[in-house]
Parts: structure tokens; sequence; C-alpha cells
């Protein structure tokens, strides 16, 4: 296995102190926030033994001596991003943390709040969600941006299409010259002082943003040198926001959580650069209940699961209100704390995500692509104005401008054969220019410019070359979207985008039917693709249109209602709940999703129901999986020793892997009896109070024991 701690596999972000009650005890802590106690924080955890980052906003803050002018004299409230009333847009609830405009003086008051953030001695500085909603356009420093940017007057957003985009462009340019800037000096201010620090940046992915109708930088963030890498921010808020399939309105937070994860992989797929999936126990919403938090964490944790091409993970954000604020619980009006099982549930999947660095396989099938570029961000925002605000907080279902919210020209292409069982993860379009394995893993594609825009033909020649060489492209538009009219670089040359696109592949986009193009084949079909979401029959065209492709390619095509990926001895999967049906499961595994670690040898899945199990027969391994971290692994022939760290407070359930049943078991010299041995598969479980500090667990065999009762020597970090 992996170093773990090398490789910073798991960390979480907290603003709290230390505290016993919220030491996951993983790779690294990211210590929230810049005021007056981040000397003492980032100090105090890294006595607890943590590899040290710091995150803070890059678009949001509390940055009250900047607002106020107490920073450099001058009042900047009107850097505040702006509707079109003159309101500035707040972060969440507050009333005084405005999202700000990336301008070049909050640039340098950035700088100058992190240059002592160095000399502390963080090993990585996290530059949160660098954000510009697309409602946003208004302010004074805005339109002085335009001028500089564009070299013509201020246009108001909302006041034609090409505006719209237009001003999105800029958006993003704002964030990534932001971004650029500090994380360039403050590197080289580091390398001046000896020392080496990591950027990166916590990002909500592509998906997301275009959704909630915001802007950010998205691709740009391979290009800027000085990044390291990125945390993929999905999680259940995200996840959540309904969307639309054969005509029902939903929240699919499995489905979407899945797509998310997959676009997310592009922000550093084909570089050197770290990624790190998110995972939030407890959404920002705080009205749920206990239930409703753990059912569609798992459904996020299952989904990100499935991209074996990542395997690091922020387990948490905020495990403060996790472990220490009460929530309701169904059937309750009272608020109650963290249920014990559940407690014990979060930490069995957060210390398992250790171990997910694993060689992975996947059912046979054709691999589709939905291309999305982040031009789609700049097309969100209807020119009417007319769409709600939304940001996880409120009733989606009842919003206003809803329906644009659905985001329905995606997922309409998403969905269908996602239903159908099929491999299906979205795709970077801007990444086809620069990295040359990008669509290696695909199969099909599916494009549309109906909600997006190609920002230089180049993509129509990388796609070409791509299709020459084998691969299938299926294209879907009937040229209504009004952003086919704005400026750009095929206007006055092609009617459209498209006949540029037509004219790189060599094929004829009025022609009906599949067209040969070298070794791959591209078709044109003339549909609006929400249209595909208005019910069961449309998205059934859809999946034909896309396994004829595949079928004429040579591929086979086998629908099902099962998503699934085997990671090493990890077993992941989903009933897809539209689908309908059920799958079962038959073998001898370890239950990683029940507290009480059980064992499964039979299981029915219904629809929506989905499953992380360890195979007990894939390998030897004696450590199968615990609620805590272990540590200082050693064992013989006479017993097993080792240490297990976990939060104060919790309850630990550890299974272990063993030939024979104990003769005793001491935790920290005593003797421990809550504990359980199965003889048939083999595998002791213990279960004892969590310490941060570490519990010292003390195994003792039978002197008489057949053989071996564990492997000999000693076990790296668990996982």
């Amino acid at each position: 296995m992996t170093d773990s701690n090398a490789a910073e596999a798991t960390g979480f972000q907290e603003q709290a102190p230390y505290d016993e009650s919220i030491d996951l005890r993983t790779d690294f802590v990211m210590v929230y926030g810049l005021d007056d106690t981040t000397p003492e924080r980032i100090a105090r955890w890294r006595e607890a033994g943590y590899r040290v980052h710091l995150m803070t906003g890059i678009s949001w803050g509390r940055y009250q001596d900047y607002l106020d002018g107490r920073w450099d004299g001058s009042d900047h409230w009107a850097d505040a991003q702006t509707v079109a009333d003159g309101s500035p847009i707040l972060h969440g609830q507050s009333t005084d943390i405005p999202y700000l405009v990336p301008t070049f003086g909050f640039t340098e008051y950035l700088l100058e709040k992190l240059r002592p953030i160095i000399e502390l001695g963080v090993e990585g500085i996290h530059l949160e969600e660098p954000e510009f909603w697309a409602r946003a356009g208004y302010s004074e420093s805005f339109r002085r941006e335009w001028q500089a940017y564009f070299r013509e007057p201020w246009q108001p957003p909302h006041s034609s299409a090409e505006a719209q985009f237009r001003s999105g462009q800029l958006k993003q340019h704002l964030l990534s010259r932001s971004l650029d800037r500090v994380t360039s000096v403050l590197r080289d201010e580091a390398l001046q002082q000896g020392r080496e620090v990591r950027f990166y940046i916590p990002t909500h992915s592509l998906l997301n943003y275009t959704q909630w109708q915001i802007i950010s930088p998205e691709s740009r963030l391979r290009t800027l040198p000085s990044i390291d890498g990125a945390i993929a921010q999905v999680w259940t808020g995200t996840a959540r926001t309904p969307n639309v399939y054969a005509g029902k309105v939903a929240e699919r937070t499995f489905e979407t959580a899945y797509l998310e994860y997959g676009i997310a992989q592009d922000l550093t797929r084909g570089t050197d650069r770290r990624l790190w999936f998110l995972h939030d126990p407890i959404e920002d919403h705080p009205d749920r209940t206990w239930e409703d938090y753990l059912a569609n964490y798992q459904r996020t944790l299952v989904a990100s699961l499935l991209h074996p091409g990542v395997s690091r993970y922020e387990v948490a954000p905020w495990p403060h209100r996790i472990f220490n604020r009460p929530y309701l619980r169904e059937g309750s009006t009272e608020r109650q704390p963290i249920p014990p099982e559940t407690a014990t549930s979060y930490l069995i999947a957060m210390n398992s995500l250790r171990d997910l660095d694993r060689p992975a396989v996947r059912r046979p099938g054709p691999r589709i692509g939905i291309a999305l570029s982040d031009t789609a961000m700049f097309q969100r925002w209807s020119p009417t104005g007319e769409s709600g605000h939304y940001d996880g907080l409120q009733d989606a279902l009842a919003l206003e401008g809803r329906e644009q919210l659905h985001f329905s020209d995606f997922y309409g292409l998403a969905l269908p054969p996602l239903y159908d069982g099929q491999q299906v993860c979205p795709v970077q379009l801007e990444n086809v220019v620069d990295t040359p394995d990008a669509l290696d893993d695909v199969d099909i594609l599916v494009l549309s410019y109906e909600f997006q825009k190609p920002l230089t033909p180049a993509i129509h020649y990388a796609l070409a070359g791509w299709v020459s060489r084998g691969g299938s492209l299926l294209y879907v538009g009937d040229g209504s979207d009004p952003y086919h009219e704005i400026r750009s670089w095929w206007t006055g040359r092609y009617d459209t985008c498209v006949d540029h696109l037509a004219e790189a592949l060599g094929a004829d986009r009025l022609r009906d039917g599949v067209q040969p193009i070298g070794q791959g084949q591209v078709r044109f079909l003339a549909s609006r693709p929400a249209g595909f979401t208005e019910s069961s029959s449309r998205a059934t065209e859809l999946v034909g249109a896309i396994r004829e492709l595949a079928e004429t390619g040579g591929l086979s095509w086998e629908p099902s209602n099962w998503l699934s990926v085997q990671r090493g001895p990890y077993l992941v999967g989903a009933v897809l709940e539209e689908t309908g049906g059920s799958h079962v499961v038959e073998g001898i595994y370890l239950d990683l999703l029940d507290p009480q670690l059980g064992i499964v040898r039979h299981r029915e899945l219904g629809p929506g129901e989905l499953t992380w199990l360890r195979d007990l027969t894939y390998d030897d391994e004696p450590l199968l999986a615990s609620a805590g971290r272990i540590v200082e692994w050693t064992s013989d022939r006479t017993g097993i020793r080792f240490g297990c760290e976990a939060p104060r407070g919790v309850q630990v359930t550890t299974a272990l892997r063993v030939v024979a049943e104990p003769a005793a078991v001491r935790v920290d010299g005593a003797q421990l009896t809550d504990l359980r041995y199965d003889a048939e598969v083999g595998v002791l479980w213990l279960r004892h109070p969590g310490a941060p500090t570490g519990s010292t667990v003390e195994i003792d065999f039978r002197a008489d024991a057949d053989g071996d009762v564990a492997r000999e020597g000693t076990s790296p970090d668990q996982p």
C-alpha cells in the first residue's frame, strides 16, 4: 500500500479551535479563516500531529477591515458583487459578508493577509470558492473592468444574450487573474524564505456552478502555473438540487452527485496535480433530520467511489457541526446530538477511504461522455432576469424561475443513458485542445451547442482528430438557442459554430443518420436537448440514438439497473431508482455502511438502494475496517498489537480477520468484553470508546492455536 501520510489521502477543514471531539485523525487539517486566532489554531492542530494547511475564501469571507476602510483608509463596499437594482449579493444568510469583485485592490488585500501565514509553516493554502454570480455585473468596479477588458462601454448583462455571455467571460477572467497573482506572488515569497507552499482551489463542480448560475474559473485552473490541485466540493447540498427526468421534477442526489464528481475529475485529469473529492455528512441546511443527512451522505459517498480515478478525499467540512450540534430526528420536534451509531458509521467510512487507491474493474460496455463547457456558465442567467437565486438553502421546488434552475439541456442528455445503466461521465470540453488523452476513456461523445459554445475553433479540430481515429460523436441541437447570434470567432464566416464543426469533421450536418468519418462516425440529431427530459419515450429516443452509434462502432450494449465498480476488495454499487427492479449481491462481504460492520452473504437491493462492501475472499489482510485510525500495528504467532485513534466520545467498531478466537483482548490494559468472534468467516469485532491520542489494543491467542493467528510483521498505517 502507499504511504498515506505522503499522499495526504484524507483531510478535513475546520474553523473551530482544536477539540478532541472533532479530531478525525486524518492525514491533514485545513485550518479555516484569517483572524487573530489563526496562529494559535494552526499551532494546536500541529501539536495534535497533523500536517496543517490553511483555507480561506477567495471571493467572500470576514474581510470587514477591507470593506469598512480599516485596511487602507478607503471604503470598499463598491467592490461588492451587485445586482441590477444596486443591491449587494450576500453570502448565505449573512448581512455583512458580500461576494466581492476580484479587483486589483481586493487581490492586494488578500496577499497582505496571507503573507504572515507562510511564516507559520503551513504546507498548503486553499483559496476556496472563486465565485461570481451570473446575475451580478452592475457595480462601478465591474463596469470599469468591462471597459478595460473589452475596450468598449459597459453593457447591462441582462440587456442581451451577447452582453450576458461577455459578462461571464469577464467574470471568469477576473477570478483567474486574482488567483494567478495571489498564488504566483506567495509562491515566490515562500521560496525566498526557503519554504515551499502548495496552493489548491476548493471549488464546486462545473455542473453545479452552471446549475446554480455562478461563474468560476473551472478549466482555467489547469492553466495557472502556481496551482497544485483542487478539492471537488460536491455534497448533499449541491447534489440534491432538483432536475427533470421523464417529465418528473425530483431530487436525484445519487445520480447528480455521480455526474458532478465525474466532471470534477477534469480539474486535474491528465496533469500531475492533486484532486480530493469532498463528502459532507451534514449539509449547510440546518433543519433536516439525522436520518436525512446520513442517507444523502451515503448517496454522495457511493457516487464518488464509482469514480476510481480519484482516491483522495476531504472527509468532512466542519466536524464541529457534525459531532457537536443537535439536529432533528424523524418523528421528533426536538433537536438531539448525533446518534452513536451514526457517528460510528461516519467514521468507518472516513477511515476506509484511506484504502481506496486500488486497481479497479468495471463491467464492460460503451463509455459515454457528455461534453460540458465553461461557457455553459455564461448562458445560464436569463436575459429577462426572471430566474430565482438558489444556493442550497431555499426550497428549490417552490423557487421562482425553477424551470431554468433544472438545467434540463444538460440533464436531458446525461440522465437517459445513465438510467439505462451505461457508463456516463461529463467531459470538460476545453480540455480536448491541450490534453491529448482527454477523450481516451470515451467511446461516444454527446455534444450540444444549445446551452454552451466553443470558445475556439481548435476544439473542433481536436474533435475531428478523435473521431477520425475511431471515436463516435453525437451532436444534438435544433439551433434555437439565442446565444448562437453572439459575436464570436464564427460570426460572419459561418451561420453557427455547428457549421464549422461539420466542416472540420468533413460531414454534412443536415444529413440524417450515421456518417462514417475515418475510423469513427458522427450523427447530427436536430432536437432540443431539454426535450429529452419531457417523457420516458423521449428519453428512450435519445438512448436509441446513442446505442445505434455504439453498435455501429462494434460495441456491445446491455441495459442495466445496476451501476457498480470493484476497487480491489471493495464492491461499490447502486440500483438506479428511476430504472426500477432489483439487484442481488452474493458472496462473503463486510458491510461498510453498517455501523456494526455486519457480514453480507446475500442481499437484494431495490430501486435507489446502494452498497459499499469489502469482499472477504479477495485477500488475507488482517485489518478489515475500523471507525478509528489504526497505527503501530504489529503481529506474530502469539497475538496482535496496535493503536486505535478516534475522536473522543465516539464508539469505535473494528473488524479484524483472525483464524482463532482470542484468549484475551485488552484496551489500554483493561479487559475488553464488548467483542464478538465469528469462527465461520474468521472475523473478530471489537468495540470501545474512542480517544484521539490513541487506545492501545492487545489481542492474545491461546498457545495451542493452530498455525499463524495473523500475518506476521508490521502493517502500514491503516488502511
